[in-house]
């Protein structure tokens, strides 16, 4: 079979990619056309159509600054499609771009499986309207996403959650910190995303954090879209070490955590690191969020919990006292610290198990 397979950023690549080897497991005739990052290219063996780098923008200021690059992107797209004539279409999360080519596909008679399902629940959740006229097959990642898709009368697959499967399948660097001359002292990781906006909002108070625990090696996680040179511009005074393509090693070496809300929140929850989730945005894009997200949280790990296991700092919130205040308690205050791992525990039970490629995978065949 043909399949063409949609990530729009850093988390999808990395599921986009697990999810094309567990399609060649089954699909000796397996094909692929990607848009995506480094992952799945070497995953699929195929460039990409267009990478992520030039694909994920977040919040709606940044989204119509760009409003050119996308509609472009999307022609783009569209034509490769046409041209490649896929026998399946794969998209994965990034909604405001996917929904478009699903609605592009369905028209074209192309059969449409989505994989990560949009976050509907969190705004706007008359689209889901639109997901039941333009998507054939829907395969869900978060346990709660199987209940709210049934009250709209839609019929959804809970496949669990693909980063199990990744967290499973990584093989530990034995020599993590000494490759990186990190012996010595104790890590706090920082993550602050995989956009150009978090970086350049999110680093200079986590850069700070060197300067308030020195007993510590505050170490960055970076993307692999961008370079040391591009992390060092928001450093300040620090210099920080900075580790790329080695976030679950660095996670699991670390007694606490500052990461961007996102994936990465409930894969630093996944290797049980205890972490303060923090974000910041344009004032703009935020203000009109606080308008439209129907969710009490910003972090997975919170959603799925539905309490506030975690802390998060969002916006004026996001300052160094708060963050640094919140990490002395992770670190220092021992029944604090217990208290997020016993929350931990309760996600691993309603997370399940690995081999949500692999039951994703099966059922895209079978449909």
């Amino acid at each position: 079979m043909k399949y063409y397979l949609i990530a729009g950023e850093t988390s999808g690549d990395l599921h986009g990619a697990n999810l094309i080897h567990a399609l060649r497991k089954l699909d000796a005739t397996a094909e692929f056309r990607i848009v995506g990052g480094d992952r799945m290219q070497q995953a699929a063996d195929e460039n990409a159509t267009i990478h992520v780098a030039q694909m994920a923008f977040m919040g709606f200021v940044e989204v119509l600054a760009n409003v050119r690059t996308i509609a472009r992107n999307l022609q783009i797209v569209k034509a490769d499609i046409a041209a490649y004539s896929p026998d399946v279409l794969i998209l994965i999360d990034f909604p405001g771009f996917n929904l478009k080519i699903a609605s592009y596909a369905k028209k074209a008679g192309i059969k449409v499986c989505y994989y990560i399902s949009p976050k509907v629940w969190a705004w706007n959740q008359r689209r889901v309207l639109k997901i039941k006229r333009v998507v054939d097959r829907l395969f869900c990642i978060l346990p709660f996403e199987v209940d709210f898709y049934r009250k709209w009368g839609m019929e959804v697959d809970y496949v669990g959650n693909p980063l199990l499967d990744a967290i499973a399948a990584h093989t530990d660097n034995p020599r993590f910190m000494e490759d990186n001359q990190l012996a010595g002292k104790p890590i706090i990781a920082l993550l602050p995303g995989s956009r150009h906006m978090e970086i350049s909002k999110l680093l200079p108070v986590m850069s700070e954090l060197a300067f308030r625990f020195p007993a510590h090696h505050c170490v960055v996680a970076g993307a692999p879209n961008f370079d040391e040179h591009y992390y060092k511009q928001y450093m300040g005074d620090a210099d920080l070490p900075i580790v790329f393509n080695a976030t679950y090693d660095l996670l699991k070496h670390a007694e606490a955590a500052v990461v961007a809300s996102g994936t990465a929140t409930l894969e630093t929850a996944l290797l049980n690191v205890p972490q303060v989730v923090v974000y910041k945005a344009n004032p703009l894009s935020i203000a009109i969020g606080r308008l439209v997200i129907q969710v009490k949280f910003i972090s997975l790990v919170n959603l799925i919990l539905n309490k506030p296991a975690v802390k998060e700092l969002i916006q004026k919130d996001y300052t160094l006292e708060e963050v640094a205040g919140e990490l002395d308690r992770l670190l220092n205050k021992k029944a604090y610290r217990q208290h997020v791992l016993d929350d931990y525990a309760t996600l691993h039970q309603k997370m399940g198990k690995p081999g949500a490629s692999e039951r994703t995978a099966q059922l895209i065949l079978n449909s």
